[in-house]
């Protein structure tokens, strides 16, 4: 079975999936960390540009003109070197498609997302990731608090543990998204978002000492193993192995430590353990609709929720709050699940419920197959 390119992965999971596709979301605006990285970066080449990029003069733009002399002033870069580097830049027009909304298709499906994403390829890398950096994986348990699964789950949702993490110049695609944003109810807020990422690229660049065009990231701009937008490698990257140097791109160490320090950042309760969410059984009276469609965050009392009509197989915790989540199956039985904090940390990665339980799913699957004696109902996952 084919790997999910992005585009896929985006219709799979929504219109908000992904780092590259949800700019908007929690997980990929970070701000400038007050820490910088200050150790000198390896000299990497700049990459041949494979991908139909638009030689167009920015420069000629008003809009682009302004948004240098902002970051020149704020930002203390010098106005000509800024001027040189936009002169280079290229409309990428590819970008400008693939961040339009999905047609209007198919109802959503999780057993067809499972399908998808529980593959050999995946699952086989998964576990040579996890034997590879078992330490590390160890390491980051211990002090964030966040499973060695969970942490699998989300690097191979995202670029099967590297192997896809983009080959668009990030400069190209975020100057292209900023100033050329396609029609759409919310333009003016996603232009100013991709300006921000811009702006975060420059002053990354810049910390690590980088040419900028050796960036290289997904269609709207997500770097690396766990596609961080620019900002949240900023705010949330971890030079986890310690060698001065954060690179997301080729550390799997500072990979995973970021990827923890992400989570633990956007609630993730280390003294949560067990399941991050129960099979539900729901009551025909409906009752119990009235908690569906709440938001990402857990909010409701066990006992509220099952005086609803919820119950659950397994025994959940009554001392934490949960959401009631729905995964539609297309013409199938709709899935209902009890979620607690930490699932809803993994949504704020990406704003999507069935992106949180892929993740589970590829974890677990990968812990399944790395040691085959372990056995973990479904109905506690």
């Amino acid at each position: 079975m084919k790997l999910l390119p992005p585009l896929m992965l985006v219709l799979a999971f929504g219109a908000s999936s992904l780092a590259a596709a949800a700019p908007a979301s929690k997980a990929h605006k970070g701000a400038v960390a007050k820490k910088h990285v200050k150790a000198r970066a390896p000299v990497v080449k700049r990459p041949t540009i494979d991908y139909a990029g638009e030689q167009v003069n920015f420069l000629e733009w008003k809009a682009v003109n302004d948004f240098i002399d902002e970051v020149a002033l704020r930002q203390g870069f010098p106005r000509e070197e800024l001027s040189a580097l936009f002169r280079q830049v290229r409309f990428v027009d590819s970008a400008v498609q693939l961040v339009k909304p999905a047609p209007v298709g198919k109802p959503k499906n999780m057993n067809a997302v499972r399908e998808l994403i529980i593959e050999p390829v995946r699952i086989n890398a998964g576990v040579r990731f996890w034997n590879e950096n078992a330490e590390t994986l160890a390491r980051a348990e211990q002090e964030y608090g966040v499973p060695a699964d969970i942490i699998v789950g989300i690097l191979g949702v995202e670029t099967v543990y590297g192997r896809n993490t983009g080959k668009f110049r990030v400069l190209d695609v975020l100057t292209t998204l900023a100033f050329a944003y396609p029609e759409a109810p919310n333009q003016a807020a996603r232009m100013a978002f991709f300006r921000g990422e811009l702006e975060n690229t420059l002053v990354l660049a810049r910390q690590n000492t980088l040419d900028p065009f050796t960036l290289l990231g997904s269609f709207a701009g997500a770097i690396g193993m766990p596609q961080f937008m620019p900002g949240s490698v900023l705010a949330y990257g971890v030079d986890y192995d310690h060698d001065g140097h954060l690179d997301l791109r080729n550390s799997a160490v500072d990979a995973i430590g970021s990827v923890a320090n992400f989570l633990v950042q956007h609630g993730w309760q280390k003294t949560q353990t067990g399941p991050l969410v129960y099979l539900a059984h729901v009551a025909p009276e409906r009752e119990w609709e009235r908690f569906i469609g709440q938001g990402l965050s857990a909010k409701f009392k066990l006992d509220e929720i099952t005086a609803a009509g919820v119950a659950t197989g397994a025994k959940a915790p009554s001392e934490r709050l949960y959401g009631l989540i729905d995964l539609q199956n297309g013409a199938d039985a709709t899935e209902y699940w009890l979620a607690s904090d930490n699932f809803f940390a993994i949504t704020q990665y990406n704003r999507s419920y069935f992106y949180a339980m892929s993740v589970i799913e590829v974890g677990r699957a990968v812990k399944q197959n790395r040691d085959s004696a372990a056995v973990i109902p479904r109905e506690t996952l």
